[in-house]
């Protein structure tokens, strides 16, 4: 019996869902992925909630009886029933894993990614409106999402940043999550009660890059996962630090790199490399069920594979410079597309959402 998911997790890879949906907490399909496929989270965002209501007829009544509220409002109580029923399935994993896993995700409207009061306050909305623990305030890795992930932080709010590509934006986003514990120790509060993950996208940056590079190049396809191994290497890197060393011993838990993006989009590569590639100790891998699935029946576990592949992935990237490949500014154009996707994903909800009202 292939039982490559429960290695994963033996490795320190937590496995966590890229998707949630009403059906799927009805049918029972996340309790048997928890109970079977060794998944202990779960990620949304705009995209997949936009996906989940247009599809469904199981959010009709709830949006009917909402009519009074606006689109907006109507929206937040969709997703944030969803997500705190979600949350409830995963207390006892969150109990079992001393509060690190069974978490579900929840991202700020993506019209603020580049408002930092707007998400400050609607982060902490979503906090007291979920009500749960184990509950992550999604915050995009925007320079405006920085001085956010800090504030909300401080307020004793467990974060999940996305959007992240570069790793110099990574390191900004440790900082970050380190100034927050200092000004909530500083002010007194429990700085172990908060969480926290960073979430690198990954097959969107081979897309982009591969896009730049010739059809024979022996480059494409080495840029996301080398890209992803110096980032691990930062995570190292600061935990050693004298900065985090002094939050460890006060008590703060690791803010762990979480591999998104990680279903493949060209159809030539290995749909498990995203997973199978980028195993360390304290990492997440949030998986589109089909990626899961596709570890889960064809996947072979390969050991650490960060930690034995960091010069190759040094050279790669070396190698990419040299090719003209300039990942800084891929990183931007990708943080902006990101966005911008997200933007159109919220629209498309609220227009969804719209036509349900209307057509009553």
């Amino acid at each position: 019996m292939n039982n490559t998911l429960a290695e994963i997790s033996r490795a320190g890879v937590a496995v966590w869902l890229d998707d949630l949906s009403r059906e799927r907490l009805q049918n029972n399909s996340l309790i048997t992925l928890i109970k079977h496929d060794s998944v202990v989270g779960v990620t949304t965002n705009p995209s997949i909630f936009s996906a989940a209501i247009r599809k469904s007829n199981l959010y009709q009544e709830d949006i009917m009886a909402s009519k009074s509220l606006s689109i907006e409002e109507i929206i937040i109580k969709l997703t944030t029933d969803d997500v705190r029923n979600a949350c409830d399935l995963f207390k006892d994993i969150y109990k079992n894993t001393k509060h690190m896993d069974g978490r579900v995700s929840i991202e700020v409207d993506p019209r603020f990614a580049h408002d930092a009061q707007a998400t400050i306050e609607q982060g902490k909305h979503l906090w007291t409106l979920i009500d749960r623990p184990n509950l992550f305030v999604k915050v995009p890795a925007t320079i405006a999402g920085l001085p956010a992930i800090t504030e909300l932080i401080a307020s004793g709010i467990s974060v999940n940043v996305t959007l992240i590509f570069s790793v110099e934006r990574y390191k900004q986003v440790l900082a970050a999550y380190a100034s927050g514990l200092h000004q909530l120790h500083a002010a007194g509060g429990e700085i172990g009660k908060v969480f926290s993950v960073a979430s690198f996208f990954i097959s969107r940056i081979d897309t982009a890059v591969d896009a730049l590079l010739p059809a024979d190049s022996k480059l494409r396809g080495s840029a996301a996962i080398s890209n992803a191994v110096m980032a691990y290497e930062a995570f190292q890197s600061f935990e050693e630090s004298a900065v985090w060393q002094t939050l460890k011993v006060a008590g703060s838990n690791s803010q762990r790199p979480l591999w998104a993006s990680t279903g493949v989009k060209d159809p030539s590569y290995d749909p498990n490399r995203y997973v199978l590639d980028l195993i360390a100790p304290n990492t997440v891998n949030t998986m589109p069920e089909q990626t899961l699935e596709s570890v889960k029946k064809t996947g072979v576990y390969k050991g650490l594979t960060i930690t034995h592949n960091l010069s190759l992935a040094k050279s790669n990237l070396a190698k990419l410079a040299l090719a003209g490949i300039d990942l800084d500014k891929i990183a931007i154009d990708l943080e902006a597309d990101g966005v911008k996707k997200f933007e159109i994903a919220w629209i498309d909800l609220m227009n969804s959402v719209r036509s349900f009202t209307a057509s009553s």
